[in-house]
């Protein structure tokens, strides 16, 4: 039977139609997929990261640490790494711990030095909030390199972070550790001049420009049982969707090492990527793409650590050992 007997000539424009619908979207699809870059993958830049191997390794803590978040103060010099590799962020300050460990069973092979990350007092030096709080460490990326870099240069951080027994973990609810990268854009606003309108007495609306950083990443959460929690448990938690919202990510039962990543395309997407296990991340370790705040990045200005606990004076955080950060570029 011939196939253009089977359908009205209306008929058959509709089927076309959808098909040629079918294939656009298909291909959109496609295009997204291959757009994607896998943390990890191009050119590592050796200039940038640590490998925690240097048995001499030393962090110069400076203190008081900044708590500029808090109180407005920066209380410089800040911390930093005897290899100028780490550094102590002045919005929020350091960890109380930053110190060079063995590496915990299961590690990167070869590897015998890791960084314990931990802290006590996470607000105002001297000063207990009784609210959670955290500390940032950041990896060392402008002065290294001179710069920011431009996300067309495909930029990636990936990072294996051991998680402890659940009975090291502080005993609360909520977000515990944070790996996250600083972004720049532009943002356009308007605003209005002072300059009067003649009898109407408002300002002429004009437009501005100004650049705006943003702090897209992981957070760690604990389900505690001493909350309620039928047995201790952590997720992953993207931060952030469009909207400023956290988009939650896969479960974890079980403690151990686990490989983040974080990569960031020319279209200013920020792409997230997570498995258990030391192992390189593959396309399969893909949990989400988001457009953060509704923002596109255009520069990568550094990527850090975040250590949170309940700044009581009491609640140690939990114990946070990291390995490799490492930064690499694809410029395909």
């Amino acid at each position: 039977m011939v196939f253009h007997k089977l359908f009205q000539p209306s008929q058959l424009r509709r089927l076309c139609l959808i098909g040629l619908v079918a294939f656009v979207g298909a291909g959109t699809v496609t295009a997204q997929f291959r757009a994607r870059t896998v943390p990890g993958r191009g050119q590592k830049v050796d200039r940038v990261g640590d490998d925690f191997e240097a048995e001499d390794w030393e962090f110069y803590p400076n203190p008081p640490k900044a708590s500029s978040n808090l109180d407005k103060q920066d209380r410089l010099p800040s911390g930093i790494s005897k290899n100028q590799r780490i550094y102590e962020s002045t919005y929020r300050g350091e960890p109380d711990v930053v110190k060079r460990v063995p590496t915990p069973p299961g590690g990167i092979p070869g590897s015998n030095g890791a960084l314990l990350l931990q802290s006590l007092y996470t607000g105002v030096p001297n000063f207990i909030s009784r609210k959670q709080q955290q500390d940032d460490l950041l990896v060392n990326v402008t002065t290294m390199l001179g710069g920011p870099i431009s996300v067309n240069q495909n930029p990636s951080c990936v990072v294996r972070v051991y998680l402890p027994p659940w009975e090291q973990w502080e005993r609360r609810t909520g977000s515990s550790f944070g790996f996250r990268v600083e972004l720049e854009t532009t943002k356009t606003e308007t605003v209005k001049t002072q300059f009067r309108r003649m009898f109407r007495g408002e300002g002429f609306p004009t437009t501005t420009t100004k650049v705006e950083q943003y702090w897209p990443g992981f957070f760690i959460q604990f389900h505690s049982k001493t909350d309620g929690h039928k047995e201790d448990s952590a997720m992953l938690l993207i931060r952030a969707g469009s909207r400023g919202e956290e988009v939650p990510g896969p479960m974890i039962t079980e403690p151990g090492w686990w490989t983040l990543g974080i990569s960031v395309t020319p279209d200013g997407l920020v792409h997230y990527y997570a498995h258990s296990g030391i192992e390189p991340l593959t396309e399969r370790d893909h949990i989400s793409t988001q457009r953060p705040y509704g923002f596109t990045a255009q520069r990568m200005t550094t990527f850090f650590f975040n250590v949170v606990n309940m700044d009581d004076g009491r609640s140690m955080s939990t114990p946070w050992i990291v390995d490799d950060p490492t930064l690499y570029i694809n410029t395909r």
